[in-house]
């Protein structure tokens, strides 16, 4: 009786270790099915404005990649900033921001890739001072409080007009707010100037009568670029090249069709047909690839935010550019 109760306790034990094993397996299969599944899925970050957001809208960009299995995660960032922080941490693939962003991020040892950008736009960022601000031109500045996204293209805007007008950095207070806390801060006068990009530049000069004290005409260029994880950019060419070419074609209707991408765009950002309009008919198109006058322009950047002890650190931004 004793043998056989050790042999059923034996068998027991078997089919336990054999049950365990199986599920340990079952694990790792689920494990490595939800890698595989997730590695389908392109996350894509966008703000509140650009082609980008216009290919989430028209759903154009997910008709190109369902035959290839692939799906679109769309994550929308307050500014170029916080958008490649979420891609220097792993959470996104590819995104768009200004000219001033990257520097930032490479600085920070983000890994991103360069892969194309859009022709310069100065008039689509702007310093504002309120209606009946006593401020008359950029000298005026000094002393003053200044609203703005820390390490944006409007920081660059900032600086360039500082620059000109020879007033130093450091004669100036700044409030790094995100853009809808800056707009907050900006009409209950608790800022005196705000320095900030399209379309909410023009929101605020339609709704609350803002004057602009000075845009980027003759001061900065203000490119719109596209980047990439480097690790994307390396394991999924032909992804950025259809992701590029529907932003090719995007921007090729909208210059053709100003007022009804306009109408389009409206409900999907929350704003007047109008705004969006004055966006439309002031910003530039087309895109490019990187080449050595962008790259160039790009390294001034940098330098001149080393040289204001803006960031830790010297880059070289061809380190960023796409492997040829």
């Amino acid at each position: 009786m004793k043998k056989k109760s050790h042999q059923l306790m034996g068998l027991f034990f078997s089919l336990m270790l054999l049950f365990l094993a199986g599920c340990g397996h079952s694990s790792h299969a689920g494990s490595e099915e939800k890698k595989k599944n997730s590695d389908k899925v392109i996350e894509i970050g966008y703000q509140k404005f650009g082609t980008l957001n216009f290919l989430k809208a028209q759903k154009s960009l997910e008709k190109k990649l369902e035959p290839k299995g692939y799906k679109v995660k769309w994550t929308e960032f307050p500014g170029g900033p916080q958008l490649l922080e979420a891609l220097n941490v792993g959470s996104l693939d590819f995104g768009h921001t200004g000219e001033a962003p990257p520097i930032f991020a490479q600085a920070a040892k983000a890994p991103l890739v360069y892969v194309a950008n859009e022709p310069p736009n100065p008039k689509g960022e702007a310093i504002l001072v309120p209606k009946g601000s006593n401020i008359k031109s950029v000298k005026d500045l000094k002393g003053k409080k200044i609203a703005l996204n820390k390490g944006s293209n409007v920081h660059y805007l900032l600086v360039k007009a500082l620059e000109k007008a020879g007033v130093q950095y450091k004669d100036i207070q700044t409030a790094f707010l995100p853009p809808a806390d800056a707009r907050a801060a900006f009409e209950k006068r608790e800022v005196d100037a705000w320095v900030i990009w399209d379309p909410f530049l023009a929101e605020a000069q339609r709704t609350t009568g803002a004057k602009i004290l000075q845009d980027g005409t003759d001061l900065v260029n203000n490119r719109e670029f596209f980047l990439a994880s480097d690790q994307f950019a390396k394991d999924h060419k032909d992804i950025i090249n259809i992701i590029l070419k529907e932003v090719q074609s995007a921007e090729k209707w909208v210059s053709g069709n100003k007022k009804e991408a306009a109408k389009f765009l409206a409900p999907q950002l929350g704003m007047d047909e109008k705004t969006l309009e004055l966006v439309l008919q002031r910003r530039t198109y087309g895109l490019e690839k990187i080449n050595q006058k962008v790259a160039s322009d790009q390294q001034d950047i940098a330098d001149q935010f080393l040289d204001l002890k803006l960031i830790p650190n010297e880059i070289k931004v061809k380190d960023a550019l796409p492997q040829q």
